[in-house]
């Protein structure tokens, strides 16, 4: 999108299979502005936004006011894997959550918004967002859902605190395989020692054969 853009500000629109808004841009490439969107693009928008939410098995709200559509683009790329981070319109949202069945967002759908929209690790993205957020303060975590769950911002902040699911597998199968190497070392012992006591038996017949 070009920049030192003097027109009217262009609203974010949807696209076909991905809300991908980005809004224009100033002479700084700090999006800005709205206008009003057609009835059949709020519908499609709207249809789009439930779709995500009922597909993703977390959401986490922003505000992010003053970022960059450079900033954006590499948040973007920050997530990807774990989640897709779209601009949204609060109205929308709004019908969209209502008709996913989600609540608890409504309260935080003021000032620009944007919705990381999590299919991947939630943990993962959570990091991402949060770290994202400690380099570029203008990007403020508002709350989200998870599992249907309303997160405030602190749960959000709780939830990049956990161990991500790999960190959490590898762990599990590293305490598998030792509890395996033991298991293993004790049928080893257990082994040895019924051999020795089965050998000892037999030298003890043995000599009680020869007595005789």
């Amino acid at each position: 999108m070009r920049s030192g853009w003097s027109g009217p500000p262009v609203e974010p629109r949807a696209c076909a299979g991905l809300l991908s808004f980005l809004g224009a841009s100033d002479a700084t490439g700090t999006t800005t502005g709205r206008i009003a969107m057609a009835r059949p693009d709020k519908a499609a928008a709207v249809a789009e936004l439930t779709d995500l939410f009922r597909e993703s098995n977390a959401a986490v709200l922003t505000e992010y006011r003053g970022l960059t559509v450079a900033q954006l683009k590499k948040l973007r790329v920050a997530l990807r894997g774990n989640a897709t981070y779209a601009v949204v319109k609060n109205t929308l949202t709004a019908i969209a959550a209502k008709e996913a069945g989600l609540t608890g967002l409504d309260d935080e759908l003021a000032g620009p918004s944007a919705i990381a929209f999590v299919t991947g690790d939630p943990v993962e993205a959570a990091k991402g967002l949060r770290d994202f957020a400690k380099a570029n303060p203008a990007l403020v975590i508002k709350g989200g859902v998870l599992d249907g769950r309303a997160l405030t911002a602190a749960d959000v902040n709780k939830l990049a605190d956990l161990e991500s699911r790999e960190v959490l597998l590898a762990k599990a199968a590293g305490a598998m395989k030792a509890k395996l190497y033991q298991a293993a070392y004790v049928f080893t012992a257990n082994t040895a020692q019924a051999a020795r006591v089965i050998d000892a038996l037999r030298q003890k017949q043995e000599s009680e054969g020869a007595a005789a």
